[in-house]
């Protein structure tokens, strides 16, 4: 945060000089501008539960809170249950992460068509995967492809999905991804997502987005001057400005 706030202020004065060549701001110089800017713990403590309770991490929400007291706006049985759905979905229990869904909230998947097609796929997916190919077509018949006459791009994704049986060999399918684990991380993240929305909560951790502020800032601030930039952002350490 504070880098952010430090480049926004720099980028303002470089571009209110509009020098012809760029300014080279020196690492004791921007070392001692970072040091004059002072955030609250509280903040931090509150970007750190924002966190923890975005991505799911129940214990870790009650534990942060029992030890630094900072409040988390959704408590620890509504986490466990989005979990629970999560955990179903990437196990490839799509029927009872169905289940959950709706017991949770039904006006998640009526009003959501996109995300309820996209779980059904998955089921069908599960089925591909245990081989259980006249369940697959029967549940591809009767349950995605009217849905499919109603979408176009559900049809392209429901002909993409019933492609895998026309490879015996998976491997040379252009679409073995659809059976990768990752197929489901993709579907969880959706199903999970939805219930966030429902609850009235940010789809994505806050510090996700002040890392994209801050990458953003240092591209604006590349072309106007040549300062200790941040390139490696899991060390988050500063480079020598290049002269």
């Amino acid at each position: 945060m504070s880098l952010f706030w430090v480049m926004i202020r720099q980028l303002a004065e470089i571009q209110e000089q509009m020098a012809s060549s760029k300014k080279v701001i020196t690492r004791e110089k921007w070392e001692k501008r970072l040091n004059h800017i002072r955030i609250r713990k509280e903040d931090m403590n509150k970007l750190v539960m924002n966190f923890l309770v975005t991505e799911g991490y129940a214990e870790a929400v009650a534990k942060f809170r029992m030890e630094t007291g900072t409040k988390s706006d959704m408590d620890v049985a509504m986490i466990m249950d989005r979990m629970a759905v999560n955990k179903a979905v990437r196990c490839g229990n799509v029927e009872d992460a169905i289940e959950k869904v709706n017991d949770l909230n039904p006006k998640i998947l009526d009003t959501n068509p996109e995300l309820f097609f996209h779980l059904q796929q998955q089921r069908l997916i599960e089925l591909f995967r245990n081989e259980k190919i006249e369940a697959a077509l029967e549940f591809a018949q009767e349950e995605l492809a009217p849905r499919g006459e109603e979408n176009q791009s559900f049809l392209e994704e429901l002909e993409r999905t019933v492609s895998l049986l026309v490879f015996k060999d998976v491997s040379n399918c252009p679409v073995r991804e659809l059976l990768d684990i990752s197929q489901r991380l993709k579907t969880a993240n959706e199903v999970n997502a939805a219930i966030l929305t429902s609850q009235s909560h940010e789809k994505d951790p806050k510090l996700h987005s002040l890392l994209k502020m801050l990458i953003w800032a240092q591209n604006q601030l590349d072309e106007k001057a040549t300062y200790p930039r941040i390139k490696d952002f899991l060390k988050a350490t500063l480079e020598n400005p290049a002269v």
